[in-house]
């Protein structure tokens, strides 16, 4: 019986394809409102701390309406209102909270720090977004492929910029659950060599495809899904000029690449985006463009994490 109660989440490293799955699935439900107000009252009584070090737009709001939604409370805590910013120490913080609420959810600058809190913490810790690993986005990235696709297995999904947080998560999830997935970065940003090793481990179960290049048009070949990201991403400003320099236009997502690619390929993005730099409007705005959908499922993946991990 797949059970993650209780448990921390904070690569999807930690997380068996069963349990993706699962985790998936209850999502999809959730979606649906009569389903949905059978968990209305799943987590009354039960509180989550929201830490925030960097700012967020769909990951605070989908958190906050999630916990709402199934009857629990959600406090948002910024990092230079709490002690944290003051220099209290993460484990203090952390056996501080877990004595207040029944788990937490933190987007921070360094992935060391969240493992620390995860550590420290007698209570789940959820990663909001790290500098390494965005789990909680690409749970909700694999739940909207597998509404438009129909499924994940056998699937091509073509991944083309930074080799940053969402890049390395999208590495370990694809493998994971069957996808097969092509980089595409410039080199000397590849992605993390930590995730490529946990995605080639991943594919050998699953029976999926990892590749990495530098051409885009390769990567994108018969490809299924495009996804892109920022090539700045937060805590990087300082070296845009340089970045812009290597990444334009090369890989900038237009509708000529996406000619590479198969004739029905969605595009996907996390948002935000910075239009005209790592993506054109006239594809962040068509009719292939699944980039709504994401930001809408953040909401049911985040319910079904919030539900499966506090689960009585």
């Amino acid at each position: 019986m797949v059970d993650v109660r209780g448990r921390d989440i904070i690569s999807l490293a930690e997380l068996s394809s069963e349990e993706i799955m699962h985790i998936i699935d209850l999502a999809g439900k959730l979606k649906q409102r009569e389903y949905a107000q059978t968990f209305a009252s799943q987590l009354q009584g039960k509180t989550l701390a929201m830490v925030f070090q960097k700012p967020s737009t769909r990951t605070r709001v989908s958190f906050e309406v999630a916990m709402k939604q199934i009857g629990g409370h959600a406090i948002y805590l910024s990092w230079n209102e709490i002690q944290l910013g003051r220099g209290e120490t993460i484990a203090d913080t952390a056996n501080t909270l877990s004595r207040y609420v029944d788990a937490v959810m933190a987007r921070l600058d360094r992935h060391k720090d969240i493992i620390e809190l995860a550590n420290y913490a007698d209570i789940p810790v959820l990663n909001g977004l790290t500098d390494m690993y965005h789990p909680c986005q690409i749970l909700a990235d694999l739940l909207t492929i597998r509404e438009r696709e129909g499924r994940l297995q056998g699937l091509k999904l073509a991944y083309v910029g930074d080799g940053d947080n969402i890049c390395n998560t999208l590495l370990v999830g694809c493998a994971k659950v069957g996808i097969n997935i092509s980089v595409a970065t410039p080199r000397g940003y590849r992605p993390n060599e930590e995730s490529i090793d946990l995605a080639e481990k991943a594919s050998e179960e699953a029976g999926s495809i990892v590749e990495l290049t530098s051409e885009p048009k390769m990567a994108v070949k018969d490809a299924d899904i495009v996804y892109t990201d920022v090539f700045v991403s937060m805590g990087k400003e300082s070296e845009k000029r340089r970045r812009m320099k290597v990444f334009l236009p090369k890989y900038r997502v237009t509708e000529k690449l996406l000619s590479y690619a198969k004739a029905d390929v969605r595009f996907m993005h996390c948002l935000p985006a910075r239009r005209g730099e790592e993506v054109e409007s006239e594809v962040i705005d068509s009719a292939r463009s699944i980039v709504w959908d994401q930001a809408e499922n953040r909401l049911y993946a985040n319910k079904a994490i919030l539900a499966l991990v506090l689960q009585a």
